[in-house]
């Protein structure tokens, strides 16, 4: 199944599914494959702790990331980044230009940890690459269209997630 929704107008793709519905999709996945592929769990020494460093700091990040916007009074809508009235650019996003992302990433690291299944890093990565080009593309298309060479200069000094 695409991610990519009706075209807008102008002419390109843009996603209609929310980024932590993907992230809960994926850990899903990780789920089962932890509990029904057979294979053998991956446990470590400090698997517990790191797991949930993982996880919290993923959900610090997310917090935070969203807070900015909160406070720059924009949208908050993955789906609708053409409706976004700031570019936010302090905080969490001086050092990525996607900390709510990244932070959905740390969380699945962390779900993949604390289940201690190796395969489950195959579907994080996968959940990155979908991301990035479901999600990030299009809303740095509309971004790039909306605020022109502000965000341009922003795109130059941050990276795309660290």
């Amino acid at each position: 199944m695409s991610a990519q929704g009706p075209a807008p107008a102008a002419g390109r793709a843009r996603p209609f599914i929310p980024p932590p519905v993907l992230a809960l999709g994926a850990g899903a996945l990780i789920w089962a494959i932890a509990r029904r592929a057979g294979l053998p769990a991956a446990e470590f020494p400090g698997r517990l702790p790191i797991a949930a460093a993982l996880a919290l700091s993923g959900f610090l990040i997310d917090l935070v990331s969203i807070a900015a916007f909160v406070r720059a009074r924009t949208t908050v809508n993955p789906l609708a980044p053409e409706k976004a009235n700031a570019l936010v650019v302090r905080g969490l996003y001086r050092f990525s230009r996607n900390p709510m992302y990244l932070g959905l990433l740390l969380i699945l690291l962390g779900w993949a940890a604390y289940l201690a299944q190796p395969l489950g890093l195959a579907v994080v990565a996968a959940f990155a690459v979908l991301i990035e080009r479901w999600q990030i593309r299009p809303e740095e298309r509309a971004l790039e269209e909306k605020f022109g060479e502000d965000y341009r200069a922003y795109k130059k000094r941050v990276r795309r997630w660290l």
